[in-house]
């Protein structure tokens, strides 16, 4: 059964997603806390900041976010979101075709949520093309 702290982390998860798609710099930066960090599939460390410039510059322009699995773990006031999925788009100016998990820890507050940690991981089975390597950040192929 979902509840109701289920479905609000779904939502903003989704949220996150046409945020990454659109490189909506306002959306974005409502749902990443400022103290949030996020390790890219390289292993790299990135803050709020690296992810949002990312977007903001063009440096990251996502054209595809397709969500194939969604799993949501919400308690009181944590939840973790589980993404699976197929993301396409340029980073640096390479292009970007992968099959991607995103582990994200969120936390809720009187704003709702917020995501302070992040993971991405590159699927095996899923890579197709050009790999770039220091990828930041939750709201896009950067880490998040």
């Amino acid at each position: 059964m979902h509840d109701d702290r289920t479905e609000s982390l779904r939502a903003a998860e989704r949220r996150l997603q046409a945020a990454q798609l659109d490189s909506d710099i306002e959306v974005l930066d409502e749902l990443i806390d400022d103290a949030g960090r996020f390790t890219g599939p390289d292993g790299t460390l990135h803050s709020k900041q690296d992810d949002l410039h990312a977007h903001r510059s063009g440096r990251q322009v996502l054209s595809r976010v397709e969500e194939e699995e969604l799993q949501v773990l919400a308690t009181a006031h944590t939840g973790v979101t589980w993404f699976l999925g197929t993301l396409e788009g340029t980073v640096d100016g390479r292009p970007l075709a992968a099959r991607m998990r995103y582990t994200r820890t969120w936390i809720r507050g009187r704003a709702g949520w917020r995501i302070i940690a992040a993971q991405a991981t590159f699927v095996a089975d899923g890579l197709r093309e050009g790999l770039p390597g220091g990828l930041p950040g939750a709201g896009g192929a950067q880490g998040g």
